[in-house]
């Protein structure tokens, strides 16, 4: 039997300046969704939870909670670029230029704009991105610049952490 790894992410040394990560999945984004990130985060706007209220506004719905729309936005793009991030340094210019709706489905992709050593800590370098969302309609809805530190390749730190079975899975 050999074990094969599953996809590990990217390190440091896999980020190149101008590479463009177009990022595989997309999210519909529900009601539920919408409503218990609202009130999760203590957002008392009621345009994300009272249908009455928001059917009055200029939109006639609910309004996503912009919170809810970064978050899934940098939900997506965790996969290609920050698995193996020990921490996020910034988030700059973050921008909402489209609505988001219940029922809307997000992408996201992500633009490598900066990388480079970092200066205390060996075992990592920071990488600086550009990322957007967009809706199913290919329509730009959310936009922001982060840095983050990440991993280099031989950082030990994120190295043998899956726990040894007790017995083979082919024993079972």
């Amino acid at each position: 039997m050999v074990i094969k790894d599953g996809w590990k992410g990217r390190y440091y040394e896999d980020f190149e300046i101008g590479d463009v990560y177009q990022h595989p999945l997309g999210r519909t984004i529900t009601e539920t969704d919408n409503v218990w990130f609202t009130n999760l985060t203590m957002n008392t706007n009621q345009m994300h939870f009272n249908k009455h209220y928001a059917e009055a506004s200029p939109f006639g719905r609910y309004l996503v909670n912009s919170g809810l729309t970064v978050a899934m936005v940098l939900g997506l793009t965790v996969g290609d670029l920050s698995r193996n991030a020990m921490a996020n340094l910034s988030w700059d210019e973050i921008r909402l230029t489209n609505p988001v709706f219940v029922g809307d489905t997000l992408y996201a992709e992500s633009l490598v704009i900066d990388k480079r050593e970092s200066a205390s800590r060996p075992y990592v370098g920071i990488v600086g991105v550009k990322s957007r969302g967009l809706n199913q309609e290919g329509k730009v809805v959310v936009t922001w610049k982060r840095s983050f530190m990440v991993y280099k390749k031989d950082a030990p730190q994120d190295k043998g952490l899956f726990p040894v079975a007790d017995k083979a899975i082919d024993e079972e």
